[in-house]
């Protein structure tokens, strides 16, 4: 298969850090030893990227930052990239297919980047998305580099890059649809006009095709990221800077080229922002480790509830703000009544399910300025803000002892449990989030045990499709 390298020295001088003399001197020499066909100049280019990756991959293995998997499969590209213009002076086909694979692992990089960056990446047209511009990409640059004698061939692969994102998008519409899809298959579409405008340009349209490709590709990494990255954080800042350098590596190399061929600059440069995108990424996930274990320390990992120390902390808040105000604040303690029972009859599986069922409802039935937290192993507590009464108070605590008797399904077991709630206020109470914790305690236990008034003690037998349902006991205050 031919292979104009001559007229690609250029495009390779820019796509990677082979240095422009070499390559003229390697093209234009008469014959080529085997002794010198592999470039061990990459070496180190090689080995960096690939300790970058594996530093990444240690420190994404337990993360959670959404795409993670999807930017190691993109550095495993740029190795991949790297790796293959080793081999770019092997003559015959071996140089020619390391030439389209270096190459193609650059565009394929940056689809799989943008998809991490996505808020929809797990939507199945967004897959298909990334695989029809990986695809659009490999053709036209196989195009390039293995029918150089077939240049009709460029105008229909040029036309993919636009035509399968714009045909993925609508097949995907009835079902999905997202500013930034289209945002995306707009900016493909540009990309096709351009290709259209300067493929075909005597002497270095080939060049500027590729340029084009390769610019358009980490611009929108830098684009999407950014969009996708808005709060404010040094990890993000330094990779939305390094796509950004990267994707201008396209434009400014062959700039200095054509006005400036006399000036050199040493390969590492042109090869900086990989390093510094991927510094970024790391510090990222590092960040985003650091965020996922403060939340943590403050909520339930079951649940997602704020756990004992955030609740004491907000009732502290929530005592101060009424003692300024002047109103009142109420504590609902809640317990609930055959948890044991279901947990060792039906497993912890189907305990722990019920649990995080229980939270959602609490959740969902309170407002947003009150608090919902997990307090204990079956107890949950319940902060109403002000302004409240003691009958709001008990009207609350009567409709959430009402839900929690339903029957509840956890996977695929019908459970009815019962709830205990004391209800105490400030300041009739207590004034001091221990004394009120105390008063809140000691009511919940007298409704459990039967001793206040209104307590009701339904028992009942075991439900044939759960096999248990336990003591559906008091109810409210």
């Amino acid at each position: 298969m031919p292979l104009l390298r001559k007229g690609y020295v250029n495009l390779i001088g820019i796509t990677d850090s082979i240095s422009r003399a070499t390559c003229i001197q390697y093209f234009n020499a008469p014959e080529v030893t085997n002794t010198h066909v592999v470039d061990y100049s990459k070496l180190p280019d090689l080995v960096a990227i690939a300790l970058l990756s594996c530093a990444f991959a240690s420190v994404a293995r337990k993360s959670h930052t959404p795409g993670a998997g999807l930017w190691l499969s993109g550095w495993i590209l740029i190795a991949v990239h790297f790796l293959a213009f080793m081999f770019l002076r092997v003559p015959g086909v071996v140089g020619s297919g390391a030439m389209f694979i270096g190459l193609a692992s650059l565009p394929a990089a940056a689809a799989l980047f943008v998809r991490a960056s996505l808020p929809y990446r797990d939507e199945p047209s967004s897959g298909w998305m990334s695989v029809s511009f990986i695809a659009s990409s490999s053709i036209y640059i196989g195009a390039l580099c293995f029918l150089p004698n077939h240049s009709a061939f460029l105008f229909p692969a040029a036309l993919l890059f636009g035509l399968f994102p714009l045909a993925t998008a609508v097949v995907a519409l009835p079902d999905f649809q997202h500013p930034l899809r289209w945002g995306l298959v707009g900016l493909q579409a540009l990309l096709t006009i351009y290709l259209l405008l300067v493929q075909y340009r005597a002497g270095n349209g080939s060049d500027l095709a590729l340029n084009g490709l390769l610019f358009t590709s980490y611009l929108a990494c830098c684009l999407y990221f950014w969009q996708t990255h808005e709060e404010y954080s040094t990890g993000s800042f330094i990779t939305s800077l390094g796509f950004l350098a990267w994707s201008l590596v396209f434009l400014i190399a062959p700039l200095m080229l054509a006005f400036l061929p006399g000036v050199h600059v040493e390969s590492e440069v042109w090869n900086l922002p990989k390093y510094v995108v991927a510094t970024g990424m790391i510090l990222l996930v590092l960040e985003r480790q650091i965020e996922h274990n403060k939340y943590l320390a403050l909520h339930d990992e079951l649940t997602g509830l704020p756990n004992r120390r955030l609740f004491q902390d907000r009732l502290r808040i929530a005592l101060e703000r009424a003692r300024r105000s002047g109103n009142g604040t109420a504590l609902l303690l809640v317990d609930l009544d055959g948890f044991k029972q279901v947990n060792d009859s039906l497993g912890h599986h189907v305990g722990d399910g019920l649990l995080r069922q229980v939270g959602t409802t609490f959740a969902n039935r309170l407002r947003s300025s009150d608090t919902v937290a997990r307090t204990g192993g079956d107890e949950f507590s319940v902060i109403l803000e002000e302004p409240v009464t003691r009958l709001d108070a008990e009207r609350v605590a009567r409709q959430l002892a009402e839900l929690i008797e339903r029957p509840l399904e956890v996977d695929g077991h019908m459970v009815c449990i019962g709830a205990s709630i004391g209800v105490a206020l400030y300041p009739e109470d207590g004034v001091t989030v221990d004394a009120i914790c105390i008063a809140a305690d000691l009511r919940m236990y007298d409704v459990k045990n039967g001793t206040l008034r209104g307590v009701g003690t339904d028992k009942t037998s075991i439900l044939p499709h759960s096999g248990l349902r336990p003591q559906v006991a008091a109810r409210s205050m």
